[in-house]
Protein backbone atom coordinates (compact mmCIF):
# COMPACT_ATOMS: atom_id res chain seq x y z
CA UNK A 1 0.00 0.00 0.00
CA UNK A 2 1.47 3.63 -1.09
CA UNK A 3 2.10 5.45 2.02
CA UNK A 4 -0.16 8.78 2.81
CA UNK A 5 0.96 12.30 2.93
CA UNK A 6 3.96 11.52 1.01
CA UNK A 7 4.78 14.02 -1.80
CA UNK A 8 4.77 12.15 -5.51
CA UNK A 9 8.64 13.32 -6.99
CA UNK A 10 8.67 11.53 -10.69
CA UNK A 11 12.53 11.56 -10.20
CA UNK A 12 12.51 8.72 -7.55
CA UNK A 13 10.91 6.53 -10.35
CA UNK A 14 12.77 7.16 -13.54
CA UNK A 15 15.30 4.14 -13.84
CA UNK A 16 18.44 5.02 -15.89
CA UNK A 17 21.21 3.31 -16.99
CA UNK A 18 23.81 4.58 -19.79
CA UNK A 19 25.26 1.34 -20.10
CA UNK A 20 22.28 -0.54 -21.55
CA UNK A 21 21.83 2.22 -23.74
CA UNK A 22 25.42 1.43 -24.81
CA UNK A 23 25.01 -2.00 -25.10
CA UNK A 24 21.65 -1.41 -27.27
CA UNK A 25 23.92 0.71 -29.66
CA UNK A 26 26.87 -1.93 -29.93
CA UNK A 27 23.91 -4.28 -31.13
CA UNK A 28 22.74 -1.68 -33.47
CA UNK A 29 26.51 -1.87 -34.81
CA UNK A 30 27.05 -5.86 -34.92
CA UNK A 31 23.78 -6.16 -36.62
CA UNK A 32 24.37 -3.82 -39.36
CA UNK A 33 27.70 -5.58 -39.49
CA UNK A 34 26.25 -8.89 -40.06
CA UNK A 35 26.48 -10.80 -44.08
CA UNK A 36 22.91 -10.12 -46.21
CA UNK A 37 22.13 -13.22 -47.24
CA UNK A 38 19.52 -14.25 -49.71
CA UNK A 39 15.75 -14.68 -48.71
CA UNK A 40 15.52 -17.60 -47.24
CA UNK A 41 19.10 -18.09 -46.26
CA UNK A 42 20.33 -20.91 -48.30
CA UNK A 43 21.41 -23.52 -45.16
CA UNK A 44 19.03 -23.60 -42.10
CA UNK A 45 20.67 -22.60 -38.74
CA UNK A 46 19.54 -22.43 -35.13
CA UNK A 47 18.23 -19.80 -32.92
CA UNK A 48 16.46 -16.65 -32.30
CA UNK A 49 17.13 -13.25 -32.94
CA UNK A 50 16.02 -9.89 -35.30
CA UNK A 51 16.03 -9.82 -38.80
CA UNK A 52 15.69 -7.19 -41.67
CA UNK A 53 14.79 -7.75 -44.97
CA UNK A 54 15.55 -5.08 -47.86
CA UNK A 55 14.29 -5.11 -51.03
CA UNK A 56 16.00 -4.22 -54.15
CA UNK A 57 13.90 -4.37 -56.87
CA UNK A 58 14.96 -2.20 -60.39
CA UNK A 59 11.31 -2.34 -61.35
CA UNK A 60 7.58 -2.11 -60.65
CA UNK A 61 6.12 -0.46 -57.21
CA UNK A 62 9.59 -0.97 -55.24
CA UNK A 63 11.57 0.03 -58.18
CA UNK A 64 13.09 2.87 -56.07
CA UNK A 65 15.08 0.74 -53.59
CA UNK A 66 17.02 -0.86 -56.11
CA UNK A 67 17.72 2.18 -58.34
CA UNK A 68 18.58 4.35 -55.41
CA UNK A 69 17.82 3.87 -51.92
CA UNK A 70 19.62 0.62 -51.84
CA UNK A 71 21.36 0.72 -55.14
CA UNK A 72 25.61 0.48 -53.74
CA UNK A 73 24.49 -1.07 -49.71
CA UNK A 74 21.84 -2.36 -47.82
CA UNK A 75 20.87 0.87 -46.00
CA UNK A 76 17.00 0.91 -45.64
CA UNK A 77 14.87 -2.16 -44.97
CA UNK A 78 11.08 -2.68 -45.86
CA UNK A 79 10.85 -4.82 -43.00
CA UNK A 80 12.41 -5.87 -39.93
CA UNK A 81 11.06 -8.32 -37.49
CA UNK A 82 12.25 -10.52 -34.78
CA UNK A 83 11.79 -14.54 -33.94
CA UNK A 84 11.52 -15.35 -30.50
CA UNK A 85 11.49 -18.51 -29.13
CA UNK A 86 9.16 -20.50 -27.18
CA UNK A 87 7.81 -19.60 -23.44
CA UNK A 88 9.99 -16.45 -24.34
CA UNK A 89 7.24 -14.14 -23.21
CA UNK A 90 7.45 -15.74 -19.85
CA UNK A 91 10.96 -16.57 -19.15
CA UNK A 92 13.18 -14.28 -21.08
CA UNK A 93 16.00 -15.73 -19.98
CA UNK A 94 16.95 -18.73 -22.68
CA UNK A 95 19.54 -21.21 -21.38
CA UNK A 96 19.58 -23.00 -24.89
CA UNK A 97 19.85 -22.43 -28.87
CA UNK A 98 15.91 -21.82 -28.98
CA UNK A 99 15.37 -24.17 -32.37
CA UNK A 100 15.21 -22.35 -35.76
CA UNK A 101 12.49 -20.10 -35.38
CA UNK A 102 14.89 -17.78 -37.09
CA UNK A 103 15.35 -19.21 -39.96
CA UNK A 104 11.65 -20.31 -40.25
CA UNK A 105 10.39 -16.85 -40.07
CA UNK A 106 12.60 -15.95 -42.48
CA UNK A 107 11.32 -19.41 -44.57
CA UNK A 108 7.69 -18.12 -43.85
CA UNK A 109 8.05 -14.68 -45.31
CA UNK A 110 9.78 -15.97 -48.37
CA UNK A 111 6.61 -17.96 -48.42
CA UNK A 112 4.84 -14.64 -48.41
CA UNK A 113 6.27 -13.14 -50.99
CA UNK A 114 6.34 -16.21 -53.58
CA UNK A 115 2.43 -16.08 -53.21
CA UNK A 116 2.39 -12.49 -53.56
CA UNK A 117 0.92 -11.22 -56.89
CA UNK A 118 4.03 -8.20 -58.17
CA UNK A 119 6.22 -9.31 -56.20
CA UNK A 120 9.78 -11.24 -57.26
CA UNK A 121 11.61 -13.21 -54.52
CA UNK A 122 14.56 -12.81 -55.99
CA UNK A 123 14.24 -8.85 -55.65
CA UNK A 124 14.39 -9.46 -51.56
CA UNK A 125 17.32 -9.93 -49.38
CA UNK A 126 17.91 -10.16 -45.33
CA UNK A 127 20.46 -10.10 -42.95
CA UNK A 128 19.98 -11.04 -38.61
CA UNK A 129 21.91 -11.24 -35.62
CA UNK A 130 21.12 -14.82 -33.50
CA UNK A 131 20.82 -14.01 -30.08
CA UNK A 132 21.00 -16.62 -27.55
CA UNK A 133 21.26 -17.18 -23.34
CA UNK A 134 21.00 -14.12 -21.54
CA UNK A 135 21.50 -11.63 -24.45
CA UNK A 136 17.76 -13.34 -25.78
CA UNK A 137 16.36 -10.66 -23.31
CA UNK A 138 18.07 -7.91 -25.61
CA UNK A 139 15.33 -9.20 -28.81
CA UNK A 140 12.83 -7.21 -28.44
CA UNK A 141 14.81 -3.84 -27.70
CA UNK A 142 17.33 -4.66 -31.02
CA UNK A 143 13.94 -5.08 -33.11
CA UNK A 144 12.36 -1.70 -31.54
CA UNK A 145 15.80 0.01 -31.95
CA UNK A 146 15.99 -0.28 -35.66
CA UNK A 147 12.61 -0.09 -36.11
CA UNK A 148 12.80 3.44 -34.94
CA UNK A 149 16.16 3.76 -37.09
CA UNK A 150 14.36 3.40 -40.22
CA UNK A 151 10.82 3.35 -40.18
CA UNK A 152 10.65 0.58 -42.53
CA UNK A 153 7.85 0.69 -45.25
CA UNK A 154 6.06 -2.53 -43.79
CA UNK A 155 6.12 -1.85 -40.67
CA UNK A 156 5.08 1.56 -40.43
CA UNK A 157 3.37 2.61 -43.93
CA UNK A 158 1.63 -0.57 -44.99
CA UNK A 159 0.67 -3.07 -42.45
CA UNK A 160 0.08 -6.87 -42.63
CA UNK A 161 3.19 -8.79 -43.87
CA UNK A 162 4.12 -10.19 -40.61
CA UNK A 163 0.55 -11.27 -40.06
CA UNK A 164 -0.20 -15.33 -39.49
CA UNK A 165 -3.46 -16.75 -40.81
CA UNK A 166 -6.30 -16.13 -37.99
CA UNK A 167 -8.00 -19.22 -38.51
CA UNK A 168 -11.38 -19.94 -39.74
CA UNK A 169 -13.27 -18.14 -37.64
CA UNK A 170 -12.10 -14.77 -38.62
CA UNK A 171 -12.37 -15.44 -42.47
CA UNK A 172 -14.88 -12.76 -42.35
CA UNK A 173 -12.27 -9.97 -41.24
CA UNK A 174 -10.44 -6.99 -43.28
CA UNK A 175 -7.89 -8.54 -45.52
CA UNK A 176 -4.68 -6.43 -43.97
CA UNK A 177 -3.55 -4.02 -45.98
CA UNK A 178 0.17 -5.74 -47.70
CA UNK A 179 -2.64 -8.50 -48.81
CA UNK A 180 -4.68 -5.79 -50.65
CA UNK A 181 -1.47 -4.24 -52.30
CA UNK A 182 0.13 -7.80 -52.79
CA UNK A 183 -2.62 -10.47 -53.23
CA UNK A 184 -1.92 -14.12 -53.21
CA UNK A 185 -1.40 -15.56 -49.60
CA UNK A 186 -3.93 -18.84 -49.57
CA UNK A 187 -5.21 -17.37 -45.96
CA UNK A 188 -5.65 -13.58 -47.10
CA UNK A 189 -7.49 -14.76 -50.04
CA UNK A 190 -10.20 -16.50 -47.65
CA UNK A 191 -10.86 -13.64 -45.48
CA UNK A 192 -14.21 -11.53 -47.35
CA UNK A 193 -14.36 -8.30 -45.23
CA UNK A 194 -14.13 -5.05 -46.84
CA UNK A 195 -10.53 -4.02 -48.52
CA UNK A 196 -8.48 -1.18 -48.18
CA UNK A 197 -8.89 1.43 -51.18
CA UNK A 198 -5.59 -0.17 -53.88
CA UNK A 199 -4.87 3.43 -54.48
CA UNK A 200 -4.73 4.84 -51.40
CA UNK A 201 -1.75 1.95 -50.48
CA UNK A 202 -0.03 2.62 -53.60
CA UNK A 203 -0.04 6.32 -52.84
CA UNK A 204 1.03 5.50 -49.30
CA UNK A 205 3.89 3.60 -50.86
CA UNK A 206 4.93 6.38 -53.49
CA UNK A 207 4.82 8.87 -50.64
CA UNK A 208 7.19 7.21 -48.60
CA UNK A 209 10.02 5.98 -50.98
CA UNK A 210 10.09 9.78 -51.92
CA UNK A 211 10.64 11.07 -48.55
CA UNK A 212 13.25 8.10 -48.07
CA UNK A 213 14.78 9.85 -50.79
CA UNK A 214 14.76 13.68 -49.13
CA UNK A 215 16.10 12.29 -46.19
CA UNK A 216 19.29 10.66 -47.86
Amino acid sequence: MPLKGQPFRREDYVYVNTQFSELLKDAVRFFHGTHVLPLPPEEPFMGAGVYAIYCIAKKGLYKTYGEKINRTSYDVPIYVGKAVPAGWRQNRVVDEIAGNVLYNRLRQHAESIRNARGLSLSDFVCRFAILEGETANMIAALEAAIIAEHTPLWNSVIDGFGNHDPGKKRVTGKRPQWDCLHPGRPWAMRMTGEEFPLAELRRRVTDYLMGVQCRR
